[in-house]
């Protein structure tokens, strides 16, 4: 059977009776061919090393280097560069154990706003491609390019080889592509042959081709989960396939059928352009681990007005308000509560989030601390108070003009009295939620 292989370099397509090793045109290796290359329309996108790639395009002296972005001693690692993953080094990894991994490593502070900036541009470019985009997360996204072919001319292949070399040219980034006919399967690809990577994925050896993979590839499935399904004789997501429903759903509850349908190549979902936010949040590490009620409420609020700005900038009110605490061993703690009614303000933010803080301080010392929101609803339907709430009301009108004076004269120009007795300033600026797509980045 003759196959037909694209260069990936020259963007030329050969058709040959056998596999081709490198391009006739240019000599490049990188080549597309496989059975239903022009018969896939759904891939998922993904950066490589997003925040990494963009330091060293700016930083020509850092190429060769290995390049770790994150916070201080103190911090985490928010992504590295593949030089730099060859050491061990991993992301959400605390920064002194990627510095013992790899001393010579370059840190870099992130600077969000160049990379929000950056990830806004290759999102322009996929809509370009389809209206049907669904981004992930700062740097990541599914596309749906069904249908694209007459506008292309081009198969849906050929027109992911065009884009990848479009924003490496434009951008000075590079980008791993994944193939699918299924969004599973989709991003499985685009890990496949990172970085610069089109990997694809069809029918017909999808089944197989999940067979012996661990089960802790399907999204979703978290170090708990994967551990219980071991203990059930589940470890591979092809051990999946024939399970009993009645042991899968004693194992995984209602998430057993959606595992059993994934482990058979089966995943319905369609690309959906619009994703909602599901939380709004704020967190810092700390500069020092502390356990006192007094050196963290200072902190707290602070982190509450940003998380405040945040829900008023995206038109937002939350009801749910959830407190999240880091130990000194690493150990994450998250503590919930539900308001009668949603909110924007930073003063219910901080009154919720107090009552929680407080019994948490019970002896143990934190090296983080944030505050989200979610559950939301519009605005108008927040803040109104009732008989027995008049201070809400106050609260709001109060803020509202405080928001005015800071938009005017800058965020430093008024303040609460509790911000003069900050015990020290916070090693990382608070960042909105990973669930947030225009503002996360994930390892790439």
């Amino acid at each position: 059977m003759r196959v037909r292989s694209l260069c990936r370099d020259c963007l030329n397509d050969h058709e040959a009776a056998g596999p081709l090793r490198r391009c006739p045109t240019c000599g490049s290796p990188r080549l597309i061919r496989h059975a239903e290359r022009d018969r896939l329309s759904l891939a998922h996108i993904d950066c490589d090393a997003f925040y990494a790639t963009i330091e060293k395009r700016d930083d020509p002296s850092l190429q060769d280097k290995p390049v770790i972005v994150g916070g201080g001693k103190r911090g985490v690692v928010s992504t590295c560069c593949y030089i730099a993953r060859t050491y061990g080094v991993r992301s959400a990894m605390p920064m002194f154990k990627a510095l013992e991994a790899c001393p010579d490593a370059v840190v870099v502070k992130p600077n969000m706003a160049k990379y929000v900036s950056v990830g806004r541009e290759v999102r322009q470019m996929m809509r370009e491609l389809t209206p049907l985009v669904e981004p992930l997360s700062i740097d990541e996204a599914f596309l749906d390019l069904s249908g694209t072919e007459r506008l292309h001319h081009a198969s849906a292949a050929e027109t992911l080889a065009r884009f990848a070399r479009r924003v490496e040219d434009t951008l000075g980034i590079t980008i791993s592509v994944g193939l699918s006919y299924a969004k599973f399967l989709a991003k499985v690809a685009s890990d496949l042959d990172k970085p610069r990577g089109f990997s694809i994925i069809g029918r017909a050896e999808a089944v197989a081709f999940l067979a012996d993979k661990p089960v802790g590839l399907i999204p979703g499935m978290g170090p708990a989960s994967v551990a219980k399904l071991a203990e059930g004789g589940f470890k591979l997501i092809g051990d999946l396939r024939e399970a009993p429903d009645e042991k899968l759903f004693r194992l995984a509850g209602k998430d057993g059928p959606r595992l059993k349908k994934l482990a058979n190549g089966i995943d319905p979902r369609k690309v959906t352009p619009e994703r909602e936010t599901k939380s709004v949040s704020s967190e810092t590490t700390l500069d020092v681990d502390l356990s006192g009620f007094e050196e963290l409420e200072p902190i707290l609020w602070r982190l509450c007005e940003k998380t405040s700005k945040r829900l008023k900038a995206q038109e937002l009110a939350g009801r749910t308000i959830t407190l999240k605490l880091k130990t000194a061993s690493f150990h994450s703690i998250t503590r919930a509560t539900r308001l009668p009614e949603p909110t924007q303000l930073a003063a219910r933010l901080f009154a919720a989030g107090r009552d929680l803080l407080k019994r948490e301080c019970t002896g143990p010392r934190y090296r983080l601390i944030g505050i989200g929101a979610s559950d939301f609803s519009p605005p108008a339907e927040a803040d109104h108070g009732d008989l027995a709430d008049t201070a809400t009301p106050r609260l709001k009108a109060m803020e509202g003009a405080l928001d005015k004076l800071r938009a005017r004269f800058g965020d430093a120009s008024i303040g609460r009295g509790l911000n003069l007795r900050l015990p020290q300033r916070p090693s990382s600026e608070p960042a909105i939620s990973r669930k947030a797509p225009e503002e996360e980045g994930p390892d790439g």
